[in-house]
């Protein structure tokens, strides 16, 4: 079958639609069953009027992901073989929200347990690609159509690209519409190397990308109602799947850089903290806070502004991304 950019342009306007739907239902249901967002008391002190927000709005970015790509893709197996980490990641994220919500308190799993779960969940992953025989043989950017093969070491690099890029999501996820707008440019990229390609999973894709568009009507500044970790956890799942099916996950750390730094700044952070505490008996921070998008806020920029730059820059990371896989096509 020939997967047109019609094909997802369709898809995009039923799970956009369907997201506009869904939300204005999902919100107040959230907010009856006090699932509402729990502010860290050591953050910006501009977050504690977030405090009860709906959250595990996540929800609707799914549900009208696998709405518009159910539809338009025939729901093949590449169907079933993307939206898996999308529903099992969005699974964990839905146990950390909960147990957050239950709990009344900012962390939900702990460490051990959500990495149990997150190795479990690629694990599933690497058996469905050798299932279905997908090629994981993969493309390096800026090269005329080369690829490498990490031979043994390829399940254990695809549990990687998971587990960096689901966390990179959810550390990306702390400001109103900064995960979901990042994320839906990502996803735009990734949409574009799919029509390029004529694959399958074109509609799913552009699928994704009208979901996080429909979400961004309620989470964007100032946000009604928050992902949580249902959706990031979700979300990185999703672009992870889709760039490995794509023999594209060495194209991530281009076009998700965000993630990338997100993760990076959290982990310097607590790194140089314990190093300078052992060394000089007095923990010292390398950013005012981590992630760092809280770091610019501590400096004074809104957030809209914050928001608004980490945007621009994943734009001009994605057309990067173009020009990598120029010479792919």
């Amino acid at each position: 079958m020939y997967y047109d950019f019609n094909s997802a342009i369709f898809a995009a306007l039923l799970a956009f639609g369907a997201a506009i739907i869904l939300g204005p239902i999902a919100i107040p249901i959230l907010r009856r069953l006090k699932f509402g967002q729990n502010v860290r008391d050591d953050g910006p002190q501009t977050h504690l009027a977030k405090q009860g927000i709906p959250s595990m709005g996540g929800i609707v970015i799914i549900a009208a992901t696998f709405i518009g790509g159910a539809l338009f893709s025939g729901m093949g197996y590449t169907f079933w073989l993307l939206m898996f980490p999308m529903l099992s990641f969005g699974a964990i994220g839905f146990c950390d929200d909960f147990i957050k919500i239950v709990k009344k308190r900012s962390m939900g799993l702990r460490s051990w347990q959500k990495f149990i779960m997150q190795i479990a969940a690629g694990v599933g992953f690497v058996l469905l690609l050798r299932h279905f025989e997908i090629d994981t043989r993969f493309f390096l950017p800026f090269t005329a159509g080369r690829y490498i093969d990490f031979g043994w070491f390829t399940p254990i690099f695809i549990l990687l690209v998971m587990g960096g890029t689901t966390n990179g999501a959810n550390f990306t996820d702390g400001l109103d519409g900064l995960a979901s707008g990042v994320t839906m440019l990502i996803t735009i990229f990734f949409l574009y190397v799919s029509i390029a390609m004529d694959s399958s999973l074109t509609p799913i894709l552009g699928a994704g990308a009208g979901a996080l568009l429909g979400f961004l009507l309620f989470n964007s500044y100032p946000a009604r109602v928050f992902m949580g970790d249902t959706g990031s956890l979700a979300l990185g799942g999703f672009v992870a799947g889709a760039a490995i099916i794509l023999q594209q996950p060495l194209l991530i750390p281009i076009v998700a850089f965000v993630y990338f730094v997100e993760v990076a700044s959290s982990f310097l952070q607590t790194a140089w903290y314990k190093y300078t505490k052992r060394k000089y008996g007095k923990g010292r921070r390398l950013f005012k806070m981590a992630p760092i998008h809280h770091h610019f806020e501590m400096m004074g920029w809104p957030e809209t502004r914050v928001v608004a730059v980490f945007y621009i820059v994943t734009a001009i990371l994605c057309l990067l991304g173009i020009v990598a896989v120029s010479n792919f096509f």
